[in-house]
Protein backbone atom coordinates (compact mmCIF):
# COMPACT_ATOMS: atom_id res chain seq x y z
CA UNK A 1 0.00 0.00 0.00
CA UNK A 2 1.39 3.43 -0.69
CA UNK A 3 0.98 6.24 1.09
CA UNK A 4 -1.19 8.51 -1.22
CA UNK A 5 -3.70 5.70 -0.58
CA UNK A 6 -2.94 6.32 3.38
CA UNK A 7 -3.62 9.90 3.03
CA UNK A 8 -7.00 9.76 1.09
CA UNK A 9 -8.60 8.24 4.20
CA UNK A 10 -7.35 11.30 6.06
CA UNK A 11 -9.30 14.73 6.34
CA UNK A 12 -8.70 17.95 6.95
CA UNK A 13 -4.90 19.78 6.48
CA UNK A 14 -1.93 18.85 8.63
CA UNK A 15 -1.74 20.92 11.84
CA UNK A 16 1.41 23.28 11.51
CA UNK A 17 2.96 26.08 13.79
CA UNK A 18 5.35 28.86 13.10
CA UNK A 19 8.34 28.70 15.15
CA UNK A 20 8.05 31.88 16.77
CA UNK A 21 4.91 31.04 18.31
CA UNK A 22 5.15 29.55 22.19
CA UNK A 23 5.32 26.14 23.24
CA UNK A 24 2.32 26.78 25.07
CA UNK A 25 0.44 27.52 21.93
CA UNK A 26 1.59 24.55 20.36
CA UNK A 27 0.36 22.38 23.52
CA UNK A 28 -3.12 24.03 22.89
CA UNK A 29 -2.99 22.86 19.53
CA UNK A 30 -2.07 19.46 20.19
CA UNK A 31 -4.91 18.63 22.59
CA UNK A 32 -7.73 20.88 20.39
CA UNK A 33 -6.84 18.87 17.52
CA UNK A 34 -5.64 15.61 19.62
CA UNK A 35 -2.45 14.98 17.79
CA UNK A 36 0.68 14.20 18.57
CA UNK A 37 2.60 16.20 16.46
CA UNK A 38 2.73 19.28 14.46
CA UNK A 39 5.30 20.33 11.80
CA UNK A 40 7.08 23.78 12.38
CA UNK A 41 6.95 26.62 9.70
CA UNK A 42 9.21 29.47 9.08
CA UNK A 43 7.48 32.81 7.82
CA UNK A 44 8.03 31.28 4.28
CA UNK A 45 5.53 28.42 5.07
CA UNK A 46 8.38 26.21 4.77
CA UNK A 47 9.34 23.30 7.07
CA UNK A 48 11.16 24.66 9.83
CA UNK A 49 10.74 21.61 11.72
CA UNK A 50 8.30 19.06 13.95
CA UNK A 51 7.26 19.64 17.07
CA UNK A 52 6.22 16.72 19.11
CA UNK A 53 4.76 15.33 22.72
CA UNK A 54 8.25 13.75 23.36
CA UNK A 55 10.06 17.58 22.74
CA UNK A 56 8.10 18.94 25.20
CA UNK A 57 8.78 16.42 27.86
CA UNK A 58 12.20 16.10 27.13
CA UNK A 59 12.41 20.45 27.32
CA UNK A 60 9.63 19.64 30.82
CA UNK A 61 12.20 17.17 32.30
CA UNK A 62 15.19 18.96 31.41
CA UNK A 63 14.30 22.44 33.18
CA UNK A 64 12.72 21.12 36.03
CA UNK A 65 15.93 18.98 36.12
CA UNK A 66 17.52 22.51 36.75
CA UNK A 67 15.35 24.43 39.10
CA UNK A 68 15.50 23.99 43.00
CA UNK A 69 12.82 21.00 44.06
CA UNK A 70 10.33 24.23 45.35
CA UNK A 71 10.66 25.87 42.29
CA UNK A 72 9.91 23.33 39.74
CA UNK A 73 6.64 24.15 38.02
CA UNK A 74 5.22 23.24 33.85
CA UNK A 75 4.64 26.78 33.95
CA UNK A 76 8.70 26.70 32.78
CA UNK A 77 8.03 25.85 29.06
CA UNK A 78 5.33 28.34 28.26
CA UNK A 79 7.11 30.97 27.32
CA UNK A 80 9.65 28.81 25.27
CA UNK A 81 9.19 29.56 21.52
CA UNK A 82 8.64 26.51 19.37
CA UNK A 83 12.04 26.99 17.39
CA UNK A 84 13.91 26.52 20.85
CA UNK A 85 12.62 22.91 21.32
CA UNK A 86 11.48 21.67 18.06
CA UNK A 87 13.04 18.87 16.21
CA UNK A 88 14.70 20.40 13.31
CA UNK A 89 16.29 17.26 11.09
CA UNK A 90 12.56 16.43 10.05
CA UNK A 91 12.45 13.44 8.23
CA UNK A 92 9.86 12.57 5.44
CA UNK A 93 8.35 10.27 3.12
CA UNK A 94 6.74 10.54 -0.37
CA UNK A 95 3.14 9.78 -1.82
CA UNK A 96 5.30 7.22 -3.86
CA UNK A 97 6.90 5.43 -0.94
CA UNK A 98 5.12 2.32 0.45
CA UNK A 99 4.01 1.17 4.00
CA UNK A 100 6.51 -1.45 4.50
CA UNK A 101 9.33 1.26 3.73
CA UNK A 102 7.57 3.61 5.50
CA UNK A 103 7.22 1.74 8.34
CA UNK A 104 10.73 1.15 8.38
CA UNK A 105 11.76 4.28 8.71
CA UNK A 106 9.78 5.32 11.74
CA UNK A 107 10.81 2.36 13.60
CA UNK A 108 14.60 2.69 13.04
CA UNK A 109 14.35 6.30 13.70
CA UNK A 110 12.17 5.82 16.84
CA UNK A 111 9.22 8.46 15.23
CA UNK A 112 5.61 8.43 15.23
CA UNK A 113 4.99 11.15 12.52
CA UNK A 114 6.18 11.30 8.97
CA UNK A 115 5.35 14.55 7.39
CA UNK A 116 4.53 13.94 3.72
CA UNK A 117 6.61 15.81 1.22
CA UNK A 118 5.91 16.76 -2.66
CA UNK A 119 8.44 18.82 -4.08
CA UNK A 120 9.20 20.47 -0.92
CA UNK A 121 5.72 21.16 -0.24
CA UNK A 122 3.56 19.63 3.04
CA UNK A 123 1.01 17.35 1.57
CA UNK A 124 -0.13 15.19 4.64
CA UNK A 125 0.93 13.52 7.76
CA UNK A 126 1.14 9.63 8.54
CA UNK A 127 1.06 8.76 11.87
CA UNK A 128 2.03 5.15 13.37
CA UNK A 129 -1.75 4.45 13.99
CA UNK A 130 -2.55 5.49 10.55
CA UNK A 131 0.48 3.11 9.62
CA UNK A 132 -0.65 0.52 11.59
CA UNK A 133 -4.19 0.47 10.74
CA UNK A 134 -3.15 0.36 7.05
CA UNK A 135 -1.64 -2.58 8.05
CA UNK A 136 -4.72 -4.31 10.04
CA UNK A 137 -6.52 -3.62 6.56
CA UNK A 138 -4.19 -4.93 4.36
CA UNK A 139 -4.01 -8.08 6.58
CA UNK A 140 -7.97 -8.50 6.47
CA UNK A 141 -8.38 -7.66 3.36
CA UNK A 142 -5.63 -10.89 2.39
CA UNK A 143 -7.47 -12.80 5.33
CA UNK A 144 -10.81 -12.45 3.21
CA UNK A 145 -9.07 -13.43 -0.28
CA UNK A 146 -7.53 -16.86 1.19
CA UNK A 147 -10.72 -17.80 2.71
CA UNK A 148 -12.42 -17.15 -0.46
CA UNK A 149 -9.73 -18.95 -2.83
CA UNK A 150 -9.64 -21.72 -0.34
CA UNK A 151 -13.64 -22.23 -0.47
CA UNK A 152 -13.71 -21.61 -4.15
CA UNK A 153 -15.54 -18.50 -4.16
CA UNK A 154 -13.06 -16.47 -5.55
CA UNK A 155 -12.39 -16.06 -9.59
Amino acid sequence: MKVSEILKRKTGPVVTIQMTETVHAAIRKLNEHRIGAVVVTDSAGRIAGILSERDILRECGALCDRLPEEGRSLDVIGPLLVREIMTRAVITAGLEDDLTYMMGVMTENRIRHLPIVVDDALVGMISIGDAVKACVEMAEAENLALKEYIQGTAY
